[in-house]
């Protein structure tokens, strides 16, 4: 999940961000709607890599603490 993530930022524009279910999408081999069974293994591997120093996870076009991240997350490189 984390190759994915990186992989769909590293194909857009240095500012532009990806939302966790890009990710999901991405890795999902099925049909359907199947991808949202992966929305929360694709947020703790936003997570992992923030950790690591390789994204940052906004909400609002601003940096948050992913621990205390509710709702909708964007993903984007570092700054």
């Amino acid at each position: 999940m984390e190759r994915a993530i990186l992989e769909l930022l590293e194909r857009r524009a240095p500012t532009a961000t990806i939302c966790p279910s890009d990710a999901a999408r991405a890795v999902y081999e099925g049909d359907g709607d199947g991808w949202r069974a992966l929305m929360e293994p694709a947020r703790r591997a936003a997570r992992r890599l923030v950790a690591a120093g390789q994204v940052e996870i906004t909400q609002g076009g601003r940096r948050v603490d992913p621990a205390k991240a509710r709702g909708p997350i964007r993903i984007r490189r570092i700054r």
